[in-house]
């Protein structure tokens, strides 16, 4: 494939004092906030914004950068007209050592490139065979559920379910004996993307993740070239098939760097946007009866899933958008400018490292009254309609945009489907979930709810 670079300079990160006109608050010498703004990045940014407004200066992992607040900043950084920020050099210095040259860290031409070849393993064919095999495991996961009542841990069960659902759909099998390796290695690597220490030394969560890597390289490597060789109507086969704009197949390098990608992508975020739905319908137990009526009544008995049925589940849907509303895949998004800009009344210099972060946007409360609660209703299209469209970013937006996003809204309503005919959810009264929401939102104890058959 044609080696493509950015097309403008790199400046390099300008010094602190050249974005010392901006207001906030670095914290400690050499680790600045970081460990404050990992422990609670909700409170810790709407701290900052009542503080000192929508541009906040703050040093996160051992750089000095900005955040910008709210939808319009939001629209800003997405859409990038002008191409002034790089999301390679954004997310390069969180994922560059665990996931190089994944679509999210490529830039302007060389994104796009990338992202129409791989497009091609999200058309309407591949997309009716991946929900047959969606079908079939949460079908049986979730009848496990149902006859086992009681309490669960739903955050592990989910993490291994969503796993052998992107094994099912992505790989066309099993992944094997080698479940427990791969499933340790993408935590490891999803760790490292925040570690405190940058570099891979002995004992620390940067080096477990490059081991996790290296584990993750061989496995798609001693992969590639039996299904370029048999063919297969999983996402893995078709990617292996993909070529460039001169028809040539994607090296196996840049294989390897996608799947890696992908997989965490309808892994790990996935994992957290289930447990985070299964979590609200347990402390909703109204809404979670209105889903359910509204299944049974698309159902009509038969228990079959269709592209048609899973479209028809409207009150679903907003359910979800609300769960993603609540609790973000991906908290925050950074890039770094390219060349100098202005924003909010402050100039910003080529270099910064600058970050938007739907977490805070999902919950102004001008923009969604008592942000805490649960409440579907939000996404009518009436309540919908006077709403500032990147106020709701939970999969990105621009030439960004989530290329996987119509594959986890499917993913998510299969599983609802079945969640809601199988088990009913409870939590037991005092238990408050707690959630870790870098880098992917998680719960800290596991999440524990009761299930009980239908």
């Amino acid at each position: 494939m044609t080696t493509l670079t950015l097309d403008r300079p790199i400046a390099p990160p300008p010094p602190r004092r050249a974005l010392a006109h901006i207001p906030g608050d670095e914290g400690w010498p050499i680790i600045g906030s970081t460990f404050e703004a990992i422990r609670d990045p909700k409170r810790f940014f709407a701290e900052r914004a009542a503080r000192h407004g929508r541009v906040v200066r703050s040093n996160i992992l051992g750089e000095t950068g900005l955040q910008l607040l709210g939808p319009e900043a939001n629209e800003l950084v997405l859409m990038d007209p002008q191409r002034l920020f790089s999301s390679s050099l954004g997310w390069g210095r969180f994922m560059d050592r665990v996931f190089p040259r994944g679509l999210m860290m490529l830039d302007f031409d060389e994104h796009r490139l990338h992202r129409r070849a791989l497009s091609v393993a999200f058309k309407a064919g591949p997309m009716r065979g991946y929900l047959a095999a969606l079908d079939r495991g949460i079908a049986e996961r979730t009848a496990a559920w149902r006859a086992r009542p009681g309490p669960m841990l739903v955050y592990p069960a989910m993490k291994q379910l969503t796993l052998d659902l992107a094994a099912g759909a992505f790989l066309g099998a099993a992944i094997g004996p080698e479940t427990d390796a791969v499933q340790e290695s993408f935590k490891a690597m999803v760790a490292a993307t925040i570690a405190p220490v940058r570099a891979p030394l002995p004992g620390t969560a940067m080096r477990r993740g490059v081991r996790g890597r290296a584990r993750i390289v061989a496995y798609f490597g001693r992969q590639i070239p039996l299904r370029r060789e048999r063919g297969g109507d999983d996402l893995f086969s078709h990617l292996c098939r993909a070529t460039d704009e001169d028809g040539a197949l994607l090296s196996v390098q840049s294989v390897i760097d996608h799947m890696s990608f992908l997989m965490m992508a309808a892994h790990d975020t996935l994992t957290s946007s289930l447990t985070a739905f299964v979590w609200l319908l347990a402390a909703n137990p109204e809404w979670q009866e209105r889903l359910r009526e509204e299944v049974l009544s698309i159902d009509a008995g038969d228990g079959t899933v269709t592209a048609e049925r899973l479209e028809a589940l409207k009150l679903t849907e907003m359910a979800l958008k609300e769960t993603l509303r609540i609790v973000p895949p991906v908290p925050a998004v950074p890039r770094r400018a390219l060349r100098d800009f202005t924003f909010g009344g402050y100039a910003i210099p080529a270099g910064t490292a600058v970050g938007i972060d739907p977490l805070f946007t999902h919950h102004m409360p001008d923009i969604w009254p008592e942000p805490d609660r649960f409440d579907p209703l939000r996404f009518t299209d009436a309540a919908s309609a006077g709403r500032h469209r990147f106020a709701h970013v939970p999969f990105g937006g621009g030439a960004h945009m989530c290329l996987g996003l119509h594959f986890a809204y499917m993913q998510a309503k299969c599983f609802a489907w079945h969640l809601l005919r199988n088990v009913s959810l409870r939590i037991e009264p005092g238990y408050v979930a707690q959630w870790r929401m870098w880098p992917i939102p998680r719960p800290r104890d596991g999440l524990r709810i009761t299930v009980a058959p239908v």
